[in-house]
């Protein structure tokens, strides 16, 4: 029988297959592990995913984790199978596996990454109806004096209603939902979606730890700032 300690450095020598197998036992002691397969990918993001196939699992992983400490993969595992299994996964692995991804090194690594496999369709800022450069520069003229580069401007693919306006730090572009470019939407709505993505720019998202902080202290003072702040909500809700 292998003492705890000698459990933990066993696990740096396992491999991927056998970190999956050992966990899939944990998870489904009673049931004899199937055939599983893990292959490293190349993601734009750092994503993960796992089905089971003719009786087979099969595991695909993003290549940034390629290099992770055996503890870390064994997180995901847990994470991976917990899902396709129904079974609650112990905070201490989704613990673990996000306190590796806030990681400064495999931020950093996963920036570079999408900036270099990512595609973004842009549209540019010219609209039917509106003009997203117009809007920024009256925005950044009104509340940072002038002093905020402008980052790529675009318009959706889609009128979407869900997801009104994003600040993609990886390709520096504000992307605006086709929805507010309707002569018969108020400005007003489009102006503190662009000011709220804008505070996107001039506060990043903060981590700590195994915390992601979208909307900072400072970047919600921040947005208290912006005049008819009420109103906009209440536009945006109506939207």
């Amino acid at each position: 029988m292998l003492e705890p300690s000698s459990l933990q450095s066993s696990l740096f020598f396992e491999t991927p297959e056998e970190i999956y197998r050992r966990v899939f036992r944990e998870l489904k002691p009673r049931t004899a592990p199937p055939e599983i397969r893990v292959e490293f990918c190349r993601f734009a993001n750092a994503d993960n995913f796992i089905r089971l196939e003719n009786g087979s699992l099969h595991v695909r992983m993003s290549d940034l984790l390629e290099g992770a400490p055996a503890p870390v993969i064994e997180a995901l595992a847990w994470i991976l199978l917990g899902k396709l299994y129904r079974k609650e996964v112990p905070r201490l692995y989704t613990h673990r596996y996000k306190l590796y991804l806030n990681r400064r090194d495999v931020r950093r690594q996963a920036h570079l990454i999408r900036q270099m496999r990512g595609r973004k369709f842009i549209s540019g800022p010219e609209g039917a109806h509106r003009h997203l450069e117009e809007i920024f520069e009256r925005l950044n003229q009104q509340f940072f004096d002038g002093m905020m580069g402008r980052p790529q401007l675009g318009w959706s693919r889609g009128a979407s209603r869900s997801l009104l306006g994003h600040f993609d730090p990886s390709h520096n572009a504000i992307i605006i939902s086709r929805t507010f470019d309707r002569p018969e939407v108020p400005e007003l709505a489009l102006e503190y979606v662009m000011f709220h993505e804008m505070l996107h720019l001039r506060y990043p998202v903060d981590h700590a730890g195994a915390r992601r902080r979208v909307h900072t202290k400072e970047f919600r003072e921040a947005e208290k700032n912006f005049p008819h702040l009420k109103e906009a909500k209440e536009l945006l809700k109506r939207l």
